[in-house]
């Protein structure tokens, strides 16, 4: 009965120990077999990252070469920069130098109005005896087959509207000197006038809008540069005379325009004089403010048929613009 039990006791033992064995060879072999994996998984992890990097030093070149594309153009930018710099710096000293110009001759101008102003104060506080004898001297100067017979010269401010198209220049221009210069000599003094061609244009832009002073020198200026006046136009005084009027035309100024000129090639005559009568208005007395006046230059009669009907409509409408705003019209018959 004793030995049985003893046995029972080292089977059960020796199962135990089998048990706990195989428990033991299980794990081992388990720990073998994640071992055999982990290589494969860092090889893979080794293969990304030189992939990556791979990539990246790509990236890396690619930067590199915009980096240097923008480093050129930055020194082309800059470079350009200094240019531009040095061509303003020069400009600068150019309108500097323009500008000190125009002060000084600005500053001539002035003194030489102040100088025209005390010598008008000075004429108009002549005695009586002595303005009797200036209007004999004008008289005398003033022959009596003059050219311009017939027109008032009692003006303080004449304005010439001066047709400056190719038939004028091409026909016309020296006869146009001569009589400028007569109408001037005709009006000794004046307290100021104004030079625009047909169109409205000034010939002296500095003095757009204002009166030319009158002196000698101006005068000189004036004709000098009326010898080689060429400016655009589109034969027809209308523009010239309007703006005159609208700029110029004042109660307290006796104004008078000298229209030069061969051609009108306007569509309505009847228009031009309405507009004019609407702005040249008249006073209590029926006075216009500006009196119009006007020579007729015969051009296209003397280059030929062509452009004859021009002529007898320039003819007509200064004829009428005269008579309506007390004003005389001469038509010369030759050049």
């Amino acid at each position: 009965m004793r030995r049985r039990r003893r046995r029972d006791l080292d089977t059960f033992s020796l199962s135990f120990l089998d048990a706990i064995c195989c428990g033991f060879g299980a794990i081992v072999l388990l720990l073998v077999l994640s071992k055999i994996g982990e290589p494969r998984a860092l090889e893979a992890a080794r293969l990304d990252l030189d992939g990556l990097i791979v990539k990246l030093e790509e990236e890396l070149n690619e930067i590199r070469g915009e980096t240097a594309v923008l480093e050129r153009r930055l020194r082309g930018r800059v470079e350009q920069i200094s240019v531009e710099e040095a061509l303003i710096a020069r400009l600068r000293g150019d309108l500097s130098e323009i500008q000190g110009q125009y002060a000084a001759t600005r500053q001539f101008s002035e003194v030489d109005d102040i100088l025209e102003g005390r010598l008008l104060a000075a004429q108009q506080q002549l005695t009586e005896e002595m303005k009797r004898l200036q209007r004999q001297q004008a008289t005398r100067r003033r022959a009596p087959s003059s050219p311009i017979g017939g027109i008032p010269v009692d003006s303080e401010y004449i304005i010439f509207v001066i047709d400056t198209s190719g038939s004028m220049q091409s026909f016309a221009w020296p006869t146009v000197m001569r009589k400028m210069t007569q109408v001037l000599d005709a009006y000794p003094r004046v307290k100021g006038m104004q030079v625009m061609n047909d169109m409205g244009q000034y010939m002296f832009s500095y003095y757009a809008g204002k009166w030319i002073p009158d002196t000698p020198i101006r005068r000189k200026a004036v004709l000098d540069n009326l010898s080689s006046w060429n400016v655009f136009s589109n034969s027809s005084p209308v523009e010239g005379i309007t703006r005159a009027i609208r700029t110029f035309a004042a109660r307290d100024k006796k104004v008078s325009i000298y229209v030069f000129g061969d051609e009108f090639t306007g569509k309505s005559i009847d228009k031009v004089v309405t507009t004019v009568d609407r702005i040249n208005k008249t006073d209590a007395e029926g006075n216009r403010l500006v009196r119009i006046h006007a020579i007729g230059f015969p051009t296209v009669f003397s280059a030929g048929a062509l452009g004859e009907h021009t002529g007898v409509r320039f003819a007509t409408l200064m004829r009428i613009l005269c008579q309506r705003n007390g004003g005389t019209f001469v038509a010369l018959n030759s050049l």
